[in-house]
């Protein structure tokens, strides 16, 4: 367990002492935010859909959470470059707990910046109907977190250069974040996008955020979390075997 801490707070101390990654990290949600949020307004609210930024809000969280999620990957191939991956791996720690305190550390950085994102939105004048379900947003923001963590240590730990990862990182993102409902209601899609979008892990955590925010839901809250749950159980475990063929 303590290897699983120490790689869990090396993590988290790579990212607190960036700045400049914590300032970058909130660009693209703010823009999302902003730009949409207010450019889209008058248009969501003359189709009587309320409005626009209360709706985008939590699907830019879970972009955000998403995004910071899926790259921590990267640091492997970072770690790998520079010869500190091949003194953890030598070390005589179970693999499997190496690659959960990466999942974890990752996961921890996703969650915060989302908290910070969560803040940005609070300020542009997001409102949640319920703040006493804030708290079941944070744990639907970890779920997130947890899946696209472990998908990214596995395929962090499937290739040998940042090039592919990148590669692969934007065939993934993009169609995960597009295919969420993160930026439109799942309500009355044509069934192959309906399908697509109930394939999408994310769709679940951005509907279960919008179930207790806002009050709507599509798939509701419980299935939410079970879809959520099942999906991390199976990547984390994916996510061990695939660290665990790593060659040094």
């Amino acid at each position: 367990m303590s290897a699983i801490y120490i790689l869990w707070l090396r993590e988290l101390k790579r990212y607190t002492r960036s700045r400049v990654q914590i300032i970058a990290s909130m660009g693209q949600p703010m823009l999302y935010l902003l730009v949409l949020g207010f450019g889209l307004g008058p248009v969501f609210q003359r189709a009587g859909s309320g409005s626009y930024l209360q709706f985008v809000a939590p699907g830019v969280i879970g972009m955000t959470v998403l995004f910071s999620a899926i790259f921590s990957g990267l640091g492997l191939l970072w770690d790998r470059q520079f010869g500190f991956l091949k003194e953890t791996l030598v070390a005589p720690v179970p693999r499997l707990q190496i690659m959960i305190g990466r999942t974890m550390g990752g996961a921890t950085v996703a969650v915060i910046q989302g908290l910070l994102v969560t803040l940005v939105c609070v300020i542009a004048g997001f409102r949640p109907v319920n703040l006493a379900m804030v708290p079941v947003a944070f744990a639907f923001m970890v779920l997130i977190a947890a899946v696209f963590s472990a998908l990214g240590v596995a395929i962090g730990s499937s290739l040998q250069d940042m090039q592919g990862f990148q590669l692969i990182m934007n065939f993934l993102v993009m169609p995960i974040f597009f295919l969420s409902g993160a930026l439109f209601p799942l309500t009355g899609l044509p069934k192959i996008l309906a399908m697509a979008t109930a394939v999408d892990p994310l769709s679940y955590g951005i509907d279960g955020m919008r179930s207790v925010l806002l009050g709507t839901a599509h798939y509701g809250a419980t299935l939410d979390v079970e879809v959520l749950a099942v999906v991390a159980g199976v990547l984390m475990m994916f996510g061990a075997y695939r660290f665990s063929k790593i060659e040094i």
